[in-house]
């Protein structure tokens, strides 16, 4: 990973019945042992939750030992959206939308930064999304500690819940993208992702309030198990933020810019 000029690991997984928090600490300190220097953004609010029910600690507990071994930041994923009339409907499994806010909450009081997510077009309604960015706004609001929010369409080849529902189009994804910019005015970054929506897409949402776009991947498996098979690398995305007449710089997990690159 370093080799191909990687800063951090975005590292999520499932919700494993046994493994108590010691065996994520001792894997988050192996790492920065070996690799001090990598940034670990890693295990989503429903993952922590876990985590912390499996070993018998409070949520706050849990992120406390969780970063003093060695991670950085947290994701959003697993919020979907966050309202339970639309997780008890596709993620019965993941915790409430409750349980999510306190993940997120419980790590700014402790310092530590997250992302905020949004997968949308997975059935809700526009009163769903709102409700997901009224939340996200509060938070934000009284923590501060969002870095970026981030949405995304839901990919629906290979899913059962795919079956059940039409795609979301382009058109839609661009206009929540506008609205999200508007909504959430208290989040510095908006994030446009070429991963579900394709690269062009993502160069257009640059226009749309976007001030970012999705880095390369080196793994992925979620998403391209759901059917998605888009890819792109650095030059790509450096060539698109150029052409939509923007300057490209490489920034860390927490949008810090330590180098900044024109293109040749």
């Amino acid at each position: 990973m370093l080799g191909l000029g990687g800063t951090g690991v975005l590292m999520q997984g499932g919700l494993h019945p046994d493994l108590r928090i010691e065996f994520y600490e001792n894997m988050l300190r192996s790492i920065k042992e070996r690799y001090p220097q990598v940034h670990l953004h890693c295990f989503s609010a429903p993952e922590i939750t876990c985590i912390a029910e499996v070993s018998g600690l409070s949520l706050r507990d849990t992120i406390a030992r969780l970063r003093d071994a060695g991670l950085d930041s947290i994701p959003g994923g697993g919020a979907e959206i966050l309202d339970d009339e639309i997780r008890a409907r596709i993620s019965r499994l993941k915790c409430r939308s409750e349980e999510w806010v306190e993940v997120h909450r419980a790590a700014h009081s402790l310092g530590m930064r997250t992302t905020a997510t949004m997968m949308f077009g997975c059935g809700e309604e526009a009163r769903h999304r709102v409700n997901h960015l009224e939340l996200l706004r509060r938070i934000q609001e009284d923590t501060g500690g969002f870095t970026a929010f981030i949405p995304w369409i839901f990919a629906p080849e290979n899913t059962p819940l795919g079956k059940k529902i039409p795609e979301a189009t382009a058109f839609d994804y661009l206009k929540t993208l506008a609205i999200s910019r508007l909504y959430l005015d208290n989040i510095d970054h908006i994030q446009s992702s070429w991963l579900t929506p394709g690269i062009k897409i993502c160069q257009v949402g640059l226009q749309f309030g976007a001030d970012d776009v999705g880095s390369i991947l080196i793994e992925e498996n979620v998403v391209y198990a759901a059917g998605v098979r888009n890819r792109t690398n650095e030059t790509e995305l450096r060539r698109i933020i150029t052409d939509a007449g923007y300057i490209p710089a490489q920034r860390d997990t927490l949008y810090r810019s330590y180098v900044l690159k024109q293109v040749q």
